[in-house]
């Protein structure tokens, strides 16, 4: 997502950087650039010229213009603004009474069900008790796909399969929810291709019936400002208390997400980019500027490490390398762990300066490369893992004919493993003599403190 807006604010960045004197007259121009990359990437142009607006009126003042680095006063006034447009700071859900309800509104296909699912799954992380209430009668399809991932995330759902009421099934979710002690029902709604009067009135209905604490609207990134419209309409009807921006990982450009906050006062509170469940996270606008700035996300990078990475398993790693000692049964497990944070391209683009390396790497040949190797380790015995250089020409053969890759892959495999080891090795011994040395110095001062305190 922000692709192309990122890429044209870092050639204007660029160019200020560059200036040694800063003028109204080049600022003027700078800005231009800006409000023509925002216009380009679908943004409200009511919002792109009052952005722009707000930025000459703060860059054009004599403090910015006599300081020292007045082009990074720059970048650094409209990362400030940019946060501003995008929502100042993360919305958190208001689910304060026990059991609260939600409501996933929006148009077809936007992406509710899966949205609805994602967040429970999140709800579930946080220490709620959700449960999943199929509440579109019309499309068969959604309860079916609603039910699946209950299932596959063992949470409770209710799927009234025939019944057109949703009233009914609103009445019937709140006393099974109760039942089986769930503080949290995420309703699943109808969608249509366009707003008519009669979704609307019916989900006026189901909100006068179960006085949802949210009503969150779950809108699709790729449909830019057509988004924000629509946006509009359902908050005049509903009076929505954020959205959720699917599909972010689909869009190149990101208008709605730039516009939404401005043109309807409501938030954005979560954002999905992918198909997967996990694909799924609180919008911070503070580091959705960066990102679109180009210096990364570094935060969220630690966030996610946290959340996937075996600490445990890295503890007894560290304890490993201490020790100088490395398997292919270690370096097994740091790719899989590697793959649980999400793809490569993903993980750098969080990175400062990420965007730029992706845009020039083939980040897809490496993770094609990874799963070769791990395909090649797993063609291993157990002995063979522990053991490695009990690997002649016969089992090397075996190996590379199992998992279907050539022995010269597999020999290149060993070679940069055994370059690993010896790292780990080197490592581990460095570690052993700043621990000695750490305790030489200790006594010293021991000593020394000791004799100044002698009578």
């Amino acid at each position: 997502m922000f692709e192309s807006l990122s890429g044209k604010l870092q050639s204007v960045f660029k160019d200020l950087r560059g200036l040694g004197k800063i003028s109204e007259s080049n600022v003027t121009d700078s800005l231009r650039e800006v409000r023509l990359a925002l216009l380009d990437a679908d943004v409200n142009f009511k919002v792109a010229k009052k952005f722009i607006e707000n930025i000459k009126e703060k860059a054009i003042g004599q403090k910015v213009i006599q300081s020292i680095h007045p082009g990074q006063q720059i970048i650094k006034i409209i990362n400030d603004e940019l946060v501003e447009l995008l929502g100042s700071q993360n919305a958190e859900l208001e689910l304060k009474e026990s059991p609260s309800c939600m409501m996933m509104v929006g148009l077809h296909g936007a992406g509710k069900t899966t949205s609805s699912g994602k967040l429970a799954k999140w709800l579930m992380k946080q220490g709620r008790k959700p449960i999943l209430v199929a509440a579109d009668v019309y499309r068969p399809a959604a309860m079916n796909q609603l039910e699946t991932l209950g299932k596959q995330m063992n949470i409770p759902t209710i799927v009234c399969h025939g019944e057109k009421d949703v009233l009914k099934i609103a009445e019937f979710a709140k006393k099974e929810a109760a039942a089986q002690e769930c503080d949290v029902l995420i309703f699943d709604t109808a969608g249509r291709l366009q707003i008519d009067e009669v979704l609307v009135q019916e989900l006026v209905s189901l909100r006068d019936k179960i006085q949802p604490q949210e009503i969150l609207l779950v809108l699709d990134a790729a449909t830019g400002q057509e988004a924000v419209n629509v946006a509009t309409h359902f908050d005049e009807a509903l009076s929505i208390s954020g959205a959720i921006l699917t599909k972010l990982d689909g869009d190149a450009r990101g208008g709605a997400a730039l516009s939404l906050k401005s043109v309807t006062g409501k938030p954005i509170k979560f954002a999905g980019a992918g198909e997967k469940l996990e694909d799924f996270e609180p919008f911070h606008p503070e580091r959705m500027a960066t990102r679109i700035l180009g210096m990364g996300d570094v935060v969220s990078l630690v966030e996610k490490a946290a959340e996937n990475v075996d600490i445990d398993e890295a503890k007894r790693l560290e304890e490993k390398m201490r020790k100088g000692v490395f398997t292919l049964d270690d370096f097994l497990d740091q790719l899989r762990q590697m793959k649980r944070l999400g793809p490569l391209e993903s993980i750098v683009k969080m990175l400062p300066g990420g965007t730029d390396m992706v845009g020039g790497a083939d980040l897809s040949k490496h993770e094609k490369e990874f799963k070769r190797m791990e395909a090649m380790i797993c063609g291993m015995t157990p002995e063979e893992r522990r053991r490695p250089q009990i690997l002649n020409a016969r089992r090397r053969q075996r190996i590379a004919a199992g998992s279907g890759v050539r022995v010269a892959e597999l020999n290149n495999l060993m070679t940069r493993f055994g370059q690993m080891q010896k790292m780990m090795r080197k490592m581990g011994k460095m570690q052993k003599m700043m621990g000695k040395m750490g305790g030489k110095m200790a006594g010293k001062m021991a000593g020394r403190l000791g004799s100044g305190f002698r009578m």
